[in-house]
């Protein structure tokens, strides 16, 4: 199992564009990291392609920023984020 840090929570969900706006809480999340979304009913693993803070492509989030992320599938206010360690998929 590959190793993952918590890096911040969901705190809502655009159904239309499918974008997850998240509050990162601790490290750093860059394009190009793997996350987990987890939740109750709620957990799949994806590639973050892009990244926006107020509409503004951003390439690095860090603790304590609000972002913007489009997601493969709905997810649900207060579900846990996780950046993946270690081996990544191309």
């Amino acid at each position: 199992m590959e190793d993952k840090e918590e890096i911040g929570h969901v705190f809502k969900f655009f159904a239309k564009p499918c974008v997850a706006a998240i509050n990162i809480t601790s490290g750093e999340l860059k394009v190009g990291d793997t996350i987990q979304i987890k939740g109750e009913t709620t957990d799949f693993t994806q590639k973050i392609d892009s990244m926006e803070i107020d509409k503004v492509k951003i390439e690095v989030a860090t603790a304590g920023q609000g972002v913007g992320i489009q997601v493969k599938d709905r997810v649900r206010p207060n579900d846990k984020v996780y950046k993946l360690l270690g081996e990544q998929e191309p």
